[in-house]
């Protein structure tokens, strides 16, 4: 048995991205309390994603995205990871958030793709539920 490529986990949580002004100052709720959050700040603008019941009143966010984790660490040396992890889903039509981090990757699906993209994923990764 051929073993598996990438190794995977669900996160629990149901996220939910937003975006702030490049001058508005970080929610505190944000940096609180989250088990996942992450945020990228660019010239344009401020991007957070956070666990979608933190999210307050007001805030437009895209809500119901979950993440599909990858095992790490990977290193820097790794190629080609977000495109073998990436195009097979694309193929199937699912739209992803693409998230990395120092030591690993997120994938993050909309939750109503989220068996789907593992069906996808599952004929190379092992994916822990």
């Amino acid at each position: 048995m051929k073993s598996k490529k990438f190794s995977l986990s669900i996160l629990p949580e149901k996220l939910a991205i937003f975006h702030l002004s490049k001058k508005s100052p970080i929610p505190s709720w944000v940096l609180e309390g989250n088990e996942f959050f992450s945020i990228t700040q660019t010239p344009d603008e401020i991007s957070v994603v956070c666990a979608q019941d933190k999210i307050r009143p007001g805030i437009l966010a895209e809500k119901d995205w979950r993440a599909l984790k990858v095992q790490g660490p990977l290193g820097f040396s790794l190629t080609g990871i977000v495109a073998s992890l990436s195009k097979p889903l694309a193929e199937s039509k699912i739209s992803i958030l693409y998230i990395s981090t120092y030591e690993t990757d997120y994938i993050l699906v909309e939750e109503k793709n989220l068996e789907k993209a593992i069906e996808v994923l599952s004929d190379f990764c092992d994916i822990k539920r």
